[in-house]
C-alpha cells in the first residue's frame, strides 16, 4: 500500500471534503481517504498495482472538485491580493443598490430618476443591470453548487444557488410585470437580496481563506526554514546553486552565519549549530567531522563542509512537514460523527427550507412572503461553521505542538490524551539522561582495565543501544571486529581475532547457560551499591571482567513525577536495567511502581495488562528498543535523539529533549477537545435558533441579506475561537 497526499482546488464546506471521501472510498484499489477542508488536500492510501495517481485525480474530478498535483504550501498571498481588489471594485456597486432599495423603503431622498414613484421602470432595470453583473461575479458558486446537486452530493454552494437563483428568476418575473405597467410590483424585487448575498459568501470565503492561512502558519514557517540555495566547490571556487540542484553525496559548503541547506554528514571542520526550529533548544550544538547536521539549522561560528544525505523529500524538515500534514488529514471519532452529521446537513436543509414555501403557501400567504422563507432557510443554514468546527482546531493544535516541539503522526492522539490516567517510562535516555559514564572496571583476565574498556568499547561501536555511547570516547586503540549478534534485552555477540565477546546484563548468564561465581557477586554488589548498572563482559564463555556505568537523571524529570501525581495521573517505570538500579531511581523519583530487569516483549505485555484493567496507557519510551510497547500503548512517546523520523513507531515524538513536553501535550489536548466542543455548540446552537427564525414562523422576520450576514459571522466565530489555540503557553519557560 502506498500513501499520497494531493491539494485539492473548489471545496467550500464539510460536504465538500465528505462528497471527495464518499466518491475515493467506492473505487477499487483505494483503501482509505482522509479529506482536509482547512489545508485543501486528500490524503490517500492505494494500491499501487490497482490504480495509479493519473486515476485518483480522474476519480477527484469526477467527484465535483479538481486535483492540482501533489501536497505544498502554496503562497497564496497573490490570490488573496486579487480577491481584496475585486471585492473592493464591487463595492460602489453593493453600497448603490443598497442605498437604492433601503432608501425607497424608507422614504429617504433618492435622485428623481430612480425614485420608485416617480420613475418604477428605471429603478428595476437599474437594480436588474447591477444583480446580472453579481450574478456574473458569483457564477462560479451557481455552477459549483448546480454540479453538487447533480452529482447528488449538495453542499453549501448549492444552499446558496438555490437561494439567489429562486430570489433572481422571480424578481425577473416581476420586473417584466413592471415593464408591462404593473407598478406596484416594483416593491416586490428582491435582486438587492441576490447582490448581497452573493457579495457577502464572497467576502466570507475571502475572510475564511485568510483565517485558513493562519491556521497554517506553524506548517509554512517549517516550510520555509531551508534555504533556497547552496553552496559547492567547483574547480577550487565556490559557486552557488539552487536547492533542487543538490544531488545525494555532493559536498557542500557552510559559512558562518548561514544555513544549512540540506541534511548532512560533516566531513571537514568544526562549529557549533542553532537547531532551535527543529527541538526548541536554544543553546548551539557542537558538531564535528562525522557528525549529522539538520537542514534549516544555523551554522553559527565555523567554516564546514558536509556531505549530502537526505535531500528534498528525504530531509527532516520535508518529513515532519509531511507528518504534520498527515496528522492534518487523520480524523479522532469527534470527527467522524460530525462528518456524519454533515452528510445529512445539506439535504434536510433543503427539505426544511422546502417544507417552509408550502406551508407558507398552504396558509394563504403571498407567494414573494413565502419565497422570502424559502430563501431565508436556504442562506442562514451555515454547515460551514459545523463543518470548520473540528478541522480548523486540528490543525491549529497540531501546528502549536510542532511549533513547540511535539510532533504529532496521528490527530486522534489529541482526543485519547486529555483522558490519559497511567504513565508508564523507559528508564535509560527517558528519565535518564542516556548519557552513560564509565565510573568503574573490574578485571579477571590478563587485560588491563584499559584494554578491557577498549576491547568493550570497539564492539559497542557496532550498537545502537544507548549504553554504546558510555564507551564513545574510550576507544584507545582500533580493533576490527570480525561479527556482530544482538540479544534483544541482553547484550550482544562480537568476533574479535579467534575470540567470541559477549557483552551484556546479568541476563547473559542465562543465555550462555553460566552461573555466577561468590567473587563476582560480591564485586557486583559493591558496584550497585554506589548507583552503577552492570556490564559483564564474556571471552568464549569466560567471564573476564565487570564494567560499572552510571547515568543522572534528567533535571526535569522529578518536576514532571510531582506535576503528574498533583494530576492524578500514575506513573510507572518499565526497565530492562537492573532492578537495583531501576528501584533507586525510582524512589529518587518518588515513583512506587518500579519493576526491572524486565525484556521488551514483557514490557509489551504488561502495557496489555494495563489497558485490559482499564487504564488509559502512555507509553515513554526511546523509539528503538520500546517501539512494540509505543505500538500497544493508547499513546506512544518517544523522545527523539536522531534525524530517521520516519523510523520512529510511536505517535508523538518529542523533537526536544525535555520531558515537561507531556505536560504541554496532555495541556493542548484538553484544551483542543475544549475548543472542538465550543465550537461544535456554537454551530449547533447557531443553527438550532437561526432556522426556525428563518422559516417566518416565529414573531421575529428577517431578510435574506440578515440571513447571509448572520452566517458569514457564524463561521468567523468558529474560526476565531479555533485560533486561540495558537496562544497556548509551554511549561518549560
Amino acid at each position: 500500500m502506498k500513501k499520497i497526499t494531493l491539494s485539492i482546488s473548489g471545496m467550500t464546506c464539510s460536504a465538500c471534503s465528505n462528497a471527495i471521501d464518499k466518491h475515493l472510498s467506492k473505487q477499487k484499489g483505494i483503501e482509505d481517504s482522509l479529506t482536509n477542508l482547512v489545508l485543501a488536500c486528500t490524503t490517500v492510501t492505494y494500491n499501487d498495482e490497482i490504480i495509479g495517481i493519473e486515476d485518483i485525480e480522474k476519480y477527484i474530478s469526477e467527484s465535483g472538485y479538481k486535483s492540482l498535483g501533489l501536497y505544498k504550501e502554496y503562497d497564496n498571498t497573490k490570490l488573496l491580493n486579487n480577491k481584496k481588489r475585486i471585492l473592493l471594485a464591487f463595492l460602489p456597486l453593493v453600497l448603490l443598490i443598497a442605498y437604492l432599495s433601503f432608501a425607497n423603503m424608507l422614504k429617504l431622498p433618492v435622485p428623481s430618476i430612480f425614485n420608485t414613484s416617480n420613475h418604477p421602470k428605471i429603478f428595476a432595470i437599474t437594480l436588474f443591470i447591477i444583480s446580472c453583473i453579481f450574478i456574473g461575479y458569483g457564477l462560479n458558486i451557481i455552477i459549483n453548487g448546480l454540479k453538487n446537486i447533480l452529482r447528488k452530493n449538495p453542499n453549501m454552494d448549492s444552499l446558496v444557488t438555490i437561494g439567489i437563483t429562486s430570489s433572481f428568476i422571480y424578481s425577473t418575473i416581476n420586473l417584466f410585470q413592471v415593464l408591462n405597467g404593473n407598478y406596484n410590483l416594483v416593491h416586490n424585487l428582491y435582486f438587492d437580496s441576490v447582490v448581497m448575498i452573493i457579495y457577502l459568501v464572497k467576502i466570507g470565503r475571502y475572510i475564511d481563506s485568510i483565517s485558513k492561512e493562519k491556521t497554517k502558519d506553524a506548517i509554512k514557517d517549517l516550510v520555509q526554514i531551508t534555504p533556497l540555495t547552496a553552496l559547492i566547490k567547483e574547480d577550487y571556487k565556490e559557486k552557488e546553486i539552487t536547492i533542487n540542484e543538490v544531488k545525494e553525496n555532493m559536498v557542500l559548503i557552510c559559512k558562518p552565519g548561514m544555513k544549512i541547506a540540506v541534511d548532512g554528514i560533516i566531513t571537514k571542520g568544526i562549529t557549533h549549530t542553532d537547531e532551535s526550529f527543529l527541538n526548541g533548544e536554544s543553546l548551539p550544538v557542537k558538531k564535528t567531522v562525522g557528525d549529522e547536521v539538520v537542514a534549516g539549522s544555523i551554522n553559527i561560528d565555523g567554516f564546514i563542509e558536509y556531505k549530502a544525505t537526505r535531500i528534498g523529500p528525504k530531509s527532516t524538515i520535508s518529513e515532519i512537514v509531511r507528518l504534520v500534514t498527515e496528522a492534518s488529514n487523520t480524523k479522532p471519532n469527534i470527527a467522524r460523527l460530525v462528518d456524519k452529521i454533515s452528510s445529512y446537513f445539506v439535504p434536510g436543509i433543503f427539505m426544511v427550507a422546502l417544507i417552509t414555501l408550502i406551508i407558507h403557501l398552504i396558509m394563504g400567504h403571498t407567494l414573494d412572503k413565502s419565497l422570502l422563507s424559502f430563501v431565508n432557510v436556504l442562506v442562514i443554514s451555515c454547515p460551514c461553521s459545523l463543518g470548520l468546527a473540528t478541522p480548523l482546531a486540528i490543525v491549529v493544535s497540531l501546528g502549536t505542538c510542532a511549533k513547540q516541539g511535539i510532533l504529532i503522526r496521528n490527530s486522534k492522539v489529541l482526543e485519547t490524551a486529555n483522558k490519559i490516567d497511567t504513565i508508564v517510562f523507559d528508564k535509560t535516555g527517558t528519565l535518564t539522561e542516556g548519557k552513560l559514564q564509565v565510573t568503574e572496571c573490574i578485571s579477571y583476565s590478563n587485560y588491563s582495565k584499559d584494554d578491557l574498556i577498549n576491547i568493550v568499547a570497539n564492539l559497542e561501536r557496532k550498537s545502537n543501544h544507548p549504553i554504546a555511547l558510555a564507551f564513545k570516547n574510550y576507544i584507545t586503540k582500533d580493533i576490527k571486529v570480525l561479527s556482530y549478534k544482538e540479544f534483544p534485552g541482553i547484550g550482544f555477540k562480537g568476533g574479535i581475532g579467534k575470540s567470541s565477546f559477549y557483552v551484556g546484563n546479568d541476563k547473559i548468564f542465562k543465555e550462555l547457560h553460566l552461573d555466577k561465581g561468590k567473587d563476582q557477586e560480591i564485586d557486583e554488589k559493591e558496584l550497585l551499591e554506589k548507583g552503577n548498572s552492570i556490564i559483564y563482559v564474556f571471552e568464549n564463555k569466560q567471564l573476564v571482567g565487570l564494567i560499572g556505568i552510571r547515568d543522572a537523571i534528567k533535571k526535569e524529570s522529578k518536576k514532571l513525577i510531582k506535576k503528574l501525581k498533583e494530576m492524578n495521573i500514575d506513573t510507572f517505570i518499565l526497565s530492562g536495567d537492573n532492578k537495583v538500579i531501576a528501584s533507586r531511581i525510582g524512589k529518587e523519583l518518588e515513583i512506587e511502581n518500579v519493576i526491572g530487569g524486565i525484556l521488551p516483549k514483557e514490557k509489551t505485555s504488561l502495557v496489555k495488562q494495563y489497558i485490559k484493567e482499564g487504564r488509559q496507557v502512555m507509553m515513554v519510551g526511546d523509539g528503538i528498543n520500546d517501539a512494540p510497547s509505543l505500538k500497544t500503548a493508547n499513546v506512544g512517546v518517544s523522545v527523539y535523539g536522531g534525524t530517521d523520523i520516519a523510523a520512529n513507531s510511536s505517535d508523538i515524538i518529542l523533537l526536544k529533549d525535555n520531558l515537561l513536553k507531556i505536560l504541554d501535550l496532555i495541556n493542548i489536548s484538553k484544551k483542543t477537545l475544549h475548543i472542538i466542543k465550543t465550537n461544535l455548540f456554537w454551530s449547533f446552537f447557531y443553527n438550532i435558533i437561526m432556522i426556525p427564525i428563518a422559516t417566518g414562523f416565529l414573531p421575529w422576520k428577517i431578510n435574506p441579506v440578515f440571513a447571509a450576514l448572520s452566517m458569514m459571522i457564524s463561521s468567523l466565530i468558529v474560526v476565531l475561537n479555533s485560533l486561540r489555540l495558537k496562544r497556548i503557553k509551554e511549561n518549560d519557560k
